[in-house]
């Protein structure tokens, strides 16, 4: 049998809280494969690969190339020994062009100046030969969220990386976007690259994939065949039991309006208009999902809606409040609960203690803050009740934020902007980026909300969530609204796709169904 290209072996990692976060952990992948990596979150898989590119220093055990130990310091040695990572979000330069992103700190030199025609002709070269179709000339935020990821899989070839490291690379693609992503990643492997692909999405794993390994608390649980194991005897290798990601959920009973929006429009930072005359409304009883391309005006819609952004024309009311004027707390006092789409830079404080970041919502009221005074014991019982609730893993309630997991973190989240019963939850990419375990529990969830009478407008690329959870949904594309769909049983995530990249539009007089008149 044939040594692997690559062996991790016997790897341990604990870090200095105490948290064991790799316990004797052995991986390894063959030359010329495909090798998926899943778990839930906080099983490990993020400090392993973090310890294969040099983002972590391992306590004990050893890397293996081509069966020749290996140490990796930093990023750098292992881009040198040909590993490269594509991270889940962009590493990328906005303002640069696609060639000056592609030579960033590897540029070709003309005397002490770049030489900008080399760095195209690289470009170009590089793209006919693994069949990545871009434009060298291309100012990168001007590119669609599929090129992005092209680019940054062309970035790490032309440093030389053989494996390929793929941290959730279709989190933010159409279904068509996501296989044309496959089909040149097979391409890839055919021109003898080593692909590592991490997902959370296990059908994804499957038509992918040649083996995957499973971690779970730290440690692998076994390397497996995936013609000889189905999704759902992995989810049980993950999570320990059954998961299976769909929704039970009656038909519902919308009532009043609580949301209503009103000719919205919204310029971004380029003085572009980013939402372009968006009118529609979220009543009590229902769930509006907003499907779309990253990029289509759907952040600059939530920022308007949840007071971090403002409107340059058009209205916006919370239970027939208009939300102009007001701050972030006076538009939260309307009722309004939020999820943000980045759970670290808008959702939580990190350096605070999980008890502190779910209080954020309730310090201020009455029942912990009588006279004025903050009722430490108060504060307790609540951040004990949500842990136990939202079975968040943490060592105890003044464990520090930023030392759980991503999907344990977002449990953070939920658990304050859940609790009690809101009018208004807006819930932007809820479950991006953690476990099949933690998204189930998230679901199940948002539809508990929805049956207690809140209204619900969720935003998401996962097609699979809003077809899931959605009771209605609207798609945007370029700012503006290209589809209402009233039934959300009748529509496929192709046709959703079609919608997605501007392939297809509805008339308007279908669109303004969206506004329930």
């Amino acid at each position: 049998m044939n040594a692997p290209l690559l062996a991790m072996e016997r790897i341990r990692k604990v870090y200095p809280n105490g948290v064991i976060a790799n316990d004797d952990v052995c991986f390894a992948v063959d030359a010329g494969e495909i090798h998926g990596l899943v778990g839930e979150n906080g099983a490990g898989k993020s400090t392993l690969m973090g310890i294969l590119f040099g983002l972590e220093s391992p306590d004990r055990g050893r890397i293996l190339l081509e069966g020749q130990p290996l140490s990796i310091y930093n990023p750098q040695v292992a881009i040198a020994h040909g590993i490269g990572m594509v991270h889940q979000h962009f590493m990328l330069v906005p303002s640069l062009t696609v060639a000056e992103n592609i030579v960033l700190g590897v540029e070709p030199r003309r005397g002490i100046t770049i030489d900008l025609s080399e760095a195209l002709r690289i470009t170009e070269a590089l793209s006919a030969r693994y069949e990545l179709d871009i434009d060298p000339t291309a100012t990168v935020r001007d590119l669609p969220v599929g090129t992005k990821q092209k680019l940054e899989i062309l970035k790490a070839l032309h440093r030389g990386a053989r494996i390929l490291i793929l941290d959730e690379p279709t989190a933010v693609l159409t279904p068509q976007e996501t296989d044309q992503l496959f089909a040149q990643l097979r391409l890839l492997r055919e021109e003898g690259s080593t692909i590592i692909f991490i997902s959370h999405k296990l059908g994804e794993i499957q038509a992918l994939c040649d083996r995957v390994t499973v971690m779970r608390l730290g440690r692998s649980r076994g390397v497996f065949d995936l013609r000889a194991v189905t999704e759902r005897e992995i989810s049980r290798l993950m999570v320990g039991r059954d998961v299976v990601l769909r929704v039970e959920k009656g038909t519902p009973s919308p009532v009043d309006t609580v949301l209503d929006v009103k000719g919205l429009t919204v310029m971004n930072l380029f003085g572009k208009s980013a939402v372009r005359n968006v009118s529609f409304s979220v009543r009590r009883g229902e769930i509006v999902g907003i499907a779309g391309v990253e990029g289509n005006g759907q952040r600059e819609l939530v920022e308007a809606v949840t007071g971090l952004g403002t409107c340059s024309e058009g209205s916006i009311s919370i239970q027939g409040n208009g939300i102009q004027g007001l701050d972030v707390r006076g538009i939260r006092a309307l009722g309004l609960s939020h999820i943000p789409e980045d759970r670290m830079s808008c959702g939580c404080a990190a350096s605070l203690s999980v008890e502190l970041n779910l209080s954020a919502g309730v310090y201020d009221r009455d029942e912990y803050a009588p006279k004025g005074i903050l009722d430490q014991k108060a504060l307790r019982r609540n951040s004990t009740a949500r842990i136990d609730e939202y079975r968040i893993r943490c060592a105890s309630p003044d464990q520090n934020l930023a030392e759980l997991s991503g999907g344990n973190i977002q449990k953070v989240v939920v658990a304050r902007e859940f609790s009690p019963c809101p009018a208004l939850v807006v819930a932007d990419q809820p479950t991006r980026g953690i476990d099949v375990g933690a998204t189930e529990f998230i679901w199940r969830r948002l539809v508990e909300l929805r049956d207690r009478g809140s209204a619900v407008l969720l935003v998401s690329a996962d097609l699979n969530e809003i077809l899931e959870l959605s009771d209605s949904l609207i798609v945007m594309y370029g700012g503006a609204i290209a589809a209402y769909i009233e039934e959300t049983s009748g529509v496929s995530e192709e046709e959703l796709g079609l919608y997605m990249l501007g392939l297809k539009m509805q008339k308007a007089e279908l669109i303004a169904g969206a506004r329930h008149e």
